[in-house]
């Protein structure tokens, strides 16, 4: 892998993130005729979504696995390059910026990073299936409307929680508000970790002698942490909320280097960040042409 990265052309650009902004700013770049890297540090939160109705183009709905493979077909298609591999540090140098991993160390002159968030995801056996299957859900936005007039539970350990479920009221009149520990000023059930389970096609919730609820669905609440710290190693700032901070454009306070995606903003929505990678793209174009 190191040889292959070094025996290519001098790159244009890097793009950090093999997701949807990622891909889709990799694709408007080789569009420019750009010559663009991709490094791809392992599966995109996209590819949990079981199935997205909300994703333009896909009436039908599109699974986050498929999307993903078209995105990625689309970009090598027109010429972007990727490659898997972490970037583990991101500095500023003479004329751009130095990235350094396991491939080694590049010189690039504009970066584009996609790092989207990590979710915090509560310790119950099956998760990651019952996540696959649409028992436990991470958006609100994204898949609110298939859950109408289900049985929602929301697990949370704070404000986040009843605030969440005040927005999924707008679907469904049974959403209970599930708190573990103290969730000081919150208005719900409190419940150990430990009293709920996945059973068939259901959430069960099990506390003691008290009859077991059952949901369709569980939301979780809990938050996320933007994926950052090679913004941040590099200089950039942040928002008080952990966003990285851009400009019109998608450049951080950083120059040359630009952000899209769930990493920038807390809305989290596929067609946000690609709306954001194809601005951001298009100003390193415009930059790389000394048009500003």
């Amino acid at each position: 892998m190191t040889s292959s990265l070094h025996e290519e052309s001098a790159w244009d650009a890097v793009v950090v993130g093999a997701g949807p902004a990622g891909l889709t700013a990799a694709t408007y770049l080789a569009r420019y005729r750009r010559r663009v890297l991709v490094f791809d540090g392992g599966p995109s939160r996209a590819d949990w979504i079981p199935e997205s109705h909300n994703t333009p183009g896909f009436p039908h709905g599109v699974g986050g696995p498929e999307l993903l493979s078209r995105m990625r077909a689309q970009a090598v298609e027109f010429g972007a390059v990727i490659r898997p591999g972490q970037v583990e540090d991101l500095q500023t140098g003479t004329g751009g910026f130095r990235l350094t991993g396991p491939f080694g160390s590049l010189a690039v002159p504009t970066v584009l990073l996609a790092t989207g968030v990590l979710d915090r995801l509560p310790p119950i056996p099956g998760l990651s299936a019952a996540i696959r299957d649409g028992r436990v859900r991470m958006c609100p936005i994204c898949d609110g409307f298939e859950a109408i007039d289900r049985r929602i539970a929301v697990l949370a350990d704070g404000e986040l929680g009843p605030r969440e479920a005040d927005f999924l009221r707008t679907y469904s009149d049974d959403v209970e508000v599930l708190l573990l520990g103290d969730g000081e000023g919150c208005a719900g059930t409190r419940i150990a970790l430990e009293d709920l389970r996945f059973e068939g096609q259901s959430v069960i919730l099990r506390r003691g002698e008290a009859p077991p609820r059952e949901f369709d669905h569980l939301y979780l609440a809990l938050g996320c942490a933007a994926q950052s710290d090679l913004a941040v190693g590099a200089g950039a700032r942040q928002a008080d909320s952990g966003d990285l901070i851009v400009d019109d454009h998608q450049m951080t306070t950083v120059d040359g280097l630009y952000a899209a995606g769930d990493v920038v903003r807390g809305l989290n929505q596929i067609a946000v960040g690609v709306g954001e990678a194809a601005i951001a793209a298009t100003a390193i174009h415009n930059r790389l042409r000394g048009a500003g």
